[in-house]
């Protein structure tokens, strides 16, 4: 999805809702095979949008289009957030705008990958 821009719209986070972090904390149970950090510390997860209702929305990427993976990491992530209590539902649709970077990493995976 872009604006008119040509710019690719990132639906903002819930991060004032309670379920926020556990919700961070649950994808961070989810690794990529290739590379041995979590999906968010990759910077993988764009955005967390949560409704009063409980059910989650996350938009993510992979690392490549390509991603051995691509068509089971979505449910991995599913089930790590539906697991979290007070999670009715977890819906996670994948995105390739914008593409994935290594600018994307936390300092945590910067840490684990030996880049800083």
């Amino acid at each position: 999805m872009a604006d008119g821009q040509g710019e690719p719209i990132i639906r903002p986070s819930s991060e004032d809702h309670p379920l926020y972090e556990p919700i961070c904390e649950a994808c961070r149970t989810v690794h990529d095979p290739e590379i041995p950090v979590n999906i968010f510390d990759l910077g993988l997860v764009y955005s967390i949008v949560i409704d009063d209702s409980g059910a989650v929305e996350i938009d993510m990427t992979l690392t490549a289009p390509g991603c051995p993976v691509a068509g089971e990491m979505p449910g991995w992530v599913a089930n790590a957030v539906e697991s979290v209590p007070g999670v009715e539902s977890a819906k996670v649709e994948l995105v390739w705008d914008p593409p994935w970077g290594m600018d994307m990493l936390s300092d945590e995976a910067r840490l684990e990958l030996g880049f800083i």
